[in-house]
């Protein structure tokens, strides 16, 4: 499957939106089902149903569920571009990533996003951890030996 999680889509098939329809939405896959071939879009194939009461201080209520809709019937849309394209997949750094058919910019923001520079100055290492009661007692500990060097 070319489309992954957290991917901006666009539904291509179903009503036009004036009719009520989702054909040229937009929106953030939520979950994705390679086995099914199913991808669950936010905003898209929105069904109600009725959720019962579970506990006496709970109401029953309609809540709206995004249903998954079919792989091939969404396009990944391009963050430079702005339009539906068709994935390509290239090895860059020895890595396969998927890229862009028509501008060709890379899709994974994983990727994307990782330097070589900025990976080493993120990293810092952990403060370290003092129980509440041993700084107390080291504090205690210093301010005697302070007195007597004065």
């Amino acid at each position: 499957m070319n489309v992954k999680l957290n991917d901006t889509v666009v539904v291509l098939v179903g009503k036009k939106q004036s009719d009520g329809g989702d054909k040229g939405k937009q929106g953030k896959v939520i979950a994705t089902s390679p086995k099914n071939g199913t991808v669950t879009v936010e905003g898209v194939n929105v069904h109600k149903k009725s959720q019962k009461a579970r506990r006496a201080n709970e109401t029953s209520q309609q809540v709206e569920v995004a249903l998954p809709i079919d792989v091939s019937n969404v396009m990944v849309v391009c963050a430079s571009c702005g339009k539906g394209v068709r994935v390509k997949h290239q090895t860059v750094d020895g890595k396969k990533v998927r890229v862009c058919g028509k501008c060709g910019a890379v899709l994974d923001t994983a990727y994307a996003g990782k330097g070589k520079g900025k990976a080493a100055e993120v990293k810092e290492a952990p403060k370290k951890r003092t129980r509440k009661r041993a700084a107390k007692a080291e504090e205690a500990v210093e301010t005697p030996a302070e007195d007597k060097a004065e």
